[in-house]
């Protein structure tokens, strides 16, 4: 068997072969992943002949699978792209800043009312008040537990010496209904004459210390309690007179009655 005929035997063998696509594909694709595995081949020699045919008819297999190969690639492919879905597009929706609300305006205080005292208002001092004189200080106010219905009026006396005489008249002037309801001092009682009568449009009342009685010297308290007609009552028209004697020798004050503090 010379060449040529072997030759001619393998062309007919190779138009005859109809290779495995699929077999050769899969070599393909395994050739591609990976570098083959390497068989043990065993040694010794092979005959000419057996070798060139095989060479040959492998040659040819090869030369087919390279044809079947190219017109598989060749072979556009399906259409098999996949859209990648694509996110919604998110709206980020930023809220206005609140515009901070004016503040308030501040409204003007309202003014104070006029503080009102049931006691009426302050007397104003007159060339009569004479409240120091020799010995003796003296102040008149009203008692701060006066109300709409009953008062009392509070003298202060101070002297830096004692008195051998002392005549003390406290007139409450008669602004409606004005009645007696009481009296007291700070100094024995048994050691004055106590009156309380109306005159002169006035309710009076009057200490006048006992003959062979002393005031020692420091600070005493006389006061003349009364009722009076409902409401707040003005202590304008109220006032005091103070007469005295010491060592030194008479000295006399008087004044009028402040409001309730």
């Amino acid at each position: 068997m010379n060449d040529e005929h072997i030759t001619w035997q393998l062309r007919e063998a190779a138009e005859a072969h109809q290779p495995d696509r699929a077999r050769i594909l899969a070599r393909v694709e395994r050739g591609m992943a990976g570098p083959p595995a390497r068989h043990r081949t065993r040694s010794g020699l092979r005959s000419w002949p057996k070798a060139a045919l095989a060479g040959l008819a492998t040659a040819g297999i090869l030369a087919t699978g390279g044809l079947a190969v190219a017109g598989i690639v060749r072979t556009p492919p399906p259409d098999t792209a996949t859209t990648a879905p694509v996110a919604p597009a998110t709206t980020t929706t930023t809220a206005p800043e609140p515009t901070p609300a004016d503040p308030p305006s501040a409204a003007a205080p309202a003014p104070a009312p006029a503080a009102t005292s049931p006691a009426g208002p302050r007397p104003s001092p007159t060339a009569s008040n004479r409240t120091q004189n020799g010995p003796l200080w003296s102040e008149g106010s009203i008692d701060p537990h006066s109300t709409i219905y009953w008062g009392q009026n509070n003298l202060t006396l101070k002297t830096s010496q004692p008195l051998t005489s002392l005549t003390v008249e406290l007139r409450v002037a008669q602004t409606g209904d004005v009645r007696d309801a009481g009296n007291w001092r700070t100094l024995p009682p048994d050691d004055f004459n106590v009156t309380v009568q109306e005159s002169g449009g006035a309710l009076v009342y009057r200490w006048v210390l006992k003959p062979g009685k002393t005031v020692p010297a420091g600070q005493h308290e006389f006061a003349g309690q009364y009722n009076h007609a409902t409401g707040a009552r003005g202590a304008a028209g109220d006032s005091y007179r103070v007469e005295a004697k010491s060592a030194d020798g008479s000295a006399t004050v008087q004044g009028g009655f402040t409001p309730a503090r």
